[in-house]
């Protein structure tokens, strides 16, 4: 007997039809003999019609109302789930956050888990019941309101219970049938990866991959959480194995390259002839951080008099605009002479924690890229992976040619 949680996204509850779908997956594992907590999220689409309801309400709304008001998608789909296992003969109660309670802290529509008792679940595998848990929602203690943590928050959900009750595994069921080396509406012979570690993963999630979010993987890796990504598509009685997110020491082979990973979510901005002083730097990028930008890919070029510099960076394309309007508003004391922005760039990037004993791995794909006529704007690379920032119109060109360079395309046949 295993103690697993699984976790079943928007499209895989779409309706009722593929929530009595998800209930079949569900009574699988039960009549295995395994305890079983579900993490539900919200009906495909539900969420974005409240945020907009909210927004439709008052453009400046309170963000503690507006957590009561987007957490209810998730209730809702708990509630029809457990009303479904119950129709199938199994023991099933739905779980609203608080009720377990998954405590956050206060940053309502971003909250953070704090903590997570898992005692009440763990009573109710005692008594044959499953635990049908809403995700993407917590419980702030001090104020007792609800909070949520975000899109993709149940990911993050599902895999924080599964540390809490010291479950065996966590089954990550979504609309694809596992982690593939890179997107495979771009590249057709992309291969489903058996296996990937947590650290490869986590910067795949960073880097564009849409299968997990981001924090959900940060929680795996540090609670050492089994995380399978597994297609709820599947036949219920048949179902893919999908891919294992582990640790680096279960992978018996390592590729240099694991996957490719790209994101169109980038927008560059370039200050010219800015002066060359101690602190400027930090005049540039304080305000950008306390105003929540995330900056990357810095690039720094001194003139040869060492009075000016040119300074590059890349930030997230939805935040292009705030933070012209920070420079703009900061022009005449950083002395800029020029800011200029583009906005049709792409970040593309090769991750492989066998990059940390192979040499020359970035430099291929430098020849590669230019072979193939792709200018790189920007560079940035880290111990497992590195990234370039190309023009947008290369992206699917960029993405092929490496995914062919590092020996990832799948045999033929």
């Amino acid at each position: 007997m295993a103690r697993l949680v699984m976790k079943f996204g928007g499209t895989s509850v779409a309706n009722i039809e593929r929530i009595r779908n998800v209930a079949l997956h569900v009574k699988r594992e039960v009549e295995a003999g395994n305890d079983v907590a579900v993490v539900v999220s919200a009906m495909s689409g539900k969420t974005n019609e409240l945020v907009a309801w909210c927004r439709e309400a008052a453009p400046l709304y309170d963000p503690r109302e507006y957590d009561a008001v987007v957490a209810s998608g998730e209730l809702v789909t708990a509630g029809l789930l457990a009303i479904t296992l119950q129709g199938m003969g199994l023991a099933a109660r739905s779980w609203q956050g608080w009720q377990i309670p998954v405590l956050t802290d206060s940053a309502h529509s971003a909250a953070r888990i704090t903590s997570i008792d898992g005692s009440r679940l763990i009573e109710g595998f005692g008594r044959g019941e499953v635990a049908v848990i809403a995700g993407f929602q917590g419980l702030h203690e001090a104020s007792g309101r609800v909070t949520t943590l975000g899109r993709g928050g149940s990911d993050t959900s599902a895999v924080a219970v599964a540390a809490a009750i010291g479950a065996d595994r966590c089954d990550i069921y979504t609309d694809v049938d596992g982690v593939y080396t890179t997107d495979p509406r771009i590249v057709s012979k992309a291969r489903r990866l058996d296996r990937v570690s947590f650290e490869e993963m986590l910067e795949m999630a960073s880097l564009g991959a849409k299968v997990l979010q981001v924090r959900s993987v940060e929680v795996a890796m540090v609670h050492g959480v089994r995380t399978y990504v597994r297609s709820s598509f599947d036949d219920p009685a048949n179902p893919g194995s999908g891919t294992l997110i582990c640790d680096e020491e279960e992978i018996l082979e390592q590729q240099v390259v694991t996957g490719i990973a790209y994101s169109r979510d980038e927008a560059q901005i370039t200050l010219r002839r800015v002066a060359d002083k101690p602190g400027v730097a930090a005049d540039i990028f304080v305000p950008l951080a306390e105003a929540n930008i995330n900056v990357d890919m810095i690039i720094q070029v001194v003139s040869g008099d060492n009075a000016y510099t040119d300074i590059t960076f890349t930030v997230p394309g939805a935040d292009y605009e705030r933070a012209r309007k920070i420079l703009d508003e900061r022009r005449d004391s950083l002395g800029l002479t020029e800011i200029e922005g583009a906005t049709d760039v792409v970040k593309v990037s090769a991750i492989g924690v066998g990059m940390r004993s192979h040499a020359g791995v970035a430099a291929r794909a430098f020849r590669a890229l230019a072979d193939k006529g792709i200018n790189i704007r920007a560079i940035t690379t880290s111990e497992i992976k590195f990234s370039v920032l190309i023009d947008a119109a290369y992206t699917e060109l960029a993405v092929r040619t490496l995914h062919t360079l590092y020996g990832l395309d799948k045999a033929e046949g």
